[in-house]
């Protein structure tokens, strides 16, 4: 009875002293011992973040999310979860001791990767892999490193990820997926398993076990039950050991119609008016990652006729596409896109792609292409469609000759959906008003959503992608303007009075249409 009181007593100090910390820190004192977490709320933030900051989420209301940590004014955790999760972040004092024990209860009682894996039914991860990826060296790799490089993968899959990143940090490997464009904190890998892990993918991707100095790229095809997958692997040696950046190729995505990417209907005719003439240049921009492949291979599978030969040159081939010929750039045998292109043009061929312009020599053959009666598509790096006729002037081709091939230039971004089963319709601001009103779009006629967060969105509010476009088309006008070497403000002004719509601009209509936040058109056209 005397050491409970006494345990009583050493509780009661423990609590006025944090209670004392979280007054001097201007923040209130919340005891763990006392509080039920909810799981679903717990793990609103990834177990990779919460173990890093130590820090668990107790609680949330409509935006904001109550955070219990361990360092409460520690400004750079709470923006980095503020950002992470597109939640407000309003931040309690909690005992360490009692923040980890709660990490435990929420996340899982043993963070060693290895155990949990091995403990996991094989049944659940679910992958089948082709017999020909195996190599004898097979047998050097532990049992639960198969199973957690397979969890990686499938959990991968089952979330709709685009990209898999394993980053080597100095005491742990970060396990982080893309989803929609934005990464997100999966899990955190022992570093003892790191040269295992990285061993097990380059298995998988038929790359040279021994060699970590250089960069390395393969591919890894696996059977799931619910499909076939590609994925296009790289490695990079780092100060921290080697990095893996694995992409998946879903076929499902290049599936999608031309007409349900997002286009206004506007924008839809003039392009498949563009993609149908005979010769000429149409080319698609925009930063990696903003769906210019995927736009490519949309327009591809529309043109895909029995009478029209379609040849491509992709640096690499990301998806088969029956029909068309296809062609892989070899570096090492001498075959890149200039010289593919010249053998094209003994080939035949009613439409060319291109997989990129990065060259005086590509862009001199494409032109030579379009002039001798082909159509040229390929893809270019540039932030806006004027600014491409400054990149291709800057390669060193000729004004003239630009202005004589060029079709269309299509400029794009990818923009993340709101999700339709969280999303709540929200408050018009007036200065966003005031903007739509400057756009000539009816504020009365705009109804603005925003995602509150679900299981289905994974708490961030938005499920999915839509492009969001700049088509120009090039007028007469125009052509003589680049022929001219005229300015980009000139060229600009031209492309507006030839009905031009900017990125923003279009992104601005699937605001007021609900599809897309004013947040995140903001953060996908701020260039």
């Amino acid at each position: 009875m005397d050491s409970a009181i006494q345990n009583g007593a050493e509780i009661s100090e423990k609590v006025k002293e944090f209670q004392e910390r979280a007054r001097r820190m201007r923040v209130s004192f919340v005891d763990l011992e006392n509080i039920e977490i909810d799981p679903e709320i717990g793990q609103l933030i990834p177990e990779a973040m919460a173990r890093r900051y130590q820090a668990i989420c107790i609680g949330k209301k409509e935006r904001k999310i109550t955070l219990a940590m361990a360092d409460p004014v520690d400004v750079f955790a709470l923006d980095d979860v503020r950002i992470r999760t597109n939640f407000d972040v309003e931040p309690v004092l909690a005992d360490p001791v009692a923040i980890e024990k709660a990490i435990k209860t929420v996340y899982g009682e043993d963070s060693s990767w290895k155990d949990i894996v091995d403990t996991a039914e094989t049944a659940v991860i679910d992958i089948i892999q082709d017999d020909d990826v195996e190599t004898g060296e097979e047998v050097v790799i532990d049992q639960p490193v198969i199973r957690l490089v397979n969890l990686i993968i499938a959990q991968a899959i089952e979330k709709g990820t685009s990209d898999i990143h394993i980053e080597p940090n100095e005491r742990e490997v970060l396990v982080r997926y893309r989803i929609d464009g934005v990464l997100h904190e999966i899990m955190t890998i022992p570093k003892s398993l790191e040269s295992a892990v990285l061993a097990r993918i380059k298995i998988m991707s038929d790359m040279r076990l021994d060699e970590k100095r250089v960069p390395q790229d393969g591919r890894i095809h696996l059977k799931l039950r619910s499909g076939d997958y590609d994925f296009r692997v790289s490695t990079l040696p780092t100060v921290m050991g080697e990095s893996a950046v694995m992409r998946i190729l879903d076929k499902r995505s290049i599936m999608v119609e031309l007409k349900d990417m997002g286009f206004s209907e506007q924008d839809y005719k003039k392009w498949v008016g563009a993609i149908n003439i005979t010769n000429g240049i149409i080319l698609v921009t925009g930063p990696t990652g903003s769906g210019k492949s995927t736009t490519l291979y949309a327009t591809l599978k529309m043109l895909n006729k029995p009478d029209v030969k379609i040849l491509t040159v992709e640096d690499p081939v990301e998806y088969n596409l029956k029909g068309i010929i296809q062609v892989q750039t070899n570096r090492k045998a001498g075959l890149d896109f200039s010289r593919a292109l010249r053998a094209f043009l003994r080939q035949d061929p009613d439409k060319i792609m291109v997989g990129e312009i990065r060259d005086k020599e590509t862009g001199g053959i494409a032109i030579e292409a379009a002039l001798t009666g082909h159509m040229v598509l390929s893809t270019l790096h540039t932030n806006n469609s004027v600014l491409t006729i400054t990149r291709l002037t800057e390669m060193g081709i000729e004004p003239f000759l630009i202005s004589s091939t060029i079709v269309a230039i299509l400029a794009q971004r990818l923009g993340r959906k709101i999700c339709k089963k969280c999303r709540q319709e929200i408050s018009k601001p007036k200065k966003l008003m005031e903007i739509f009103n400057k756009m000539e779009i009816d504020p009365k006629e705009v109804i603005l959503y925003k995602g509150e967060g679900c299981n289905a969105c994974n708490q961030t509010g938005y499920k999915g992608r839509v492009g969001i476009y700049e088509l120009l088309i090039a007028s007469d006008t125009f052509k003589d303007l680049i022929n001219k070497e005229a300015h980009y403000a000139e060229l600009f002004a031209q492309s507006k009075k030839d009905g031009l719509t900017t990125l923003y601009e279009d992104g601005l209509k699937k605001v007021a249409s609900g599809i897309t936040t004013y947040e995140e058109l903001y953060r996908v056209t701020a260039d």
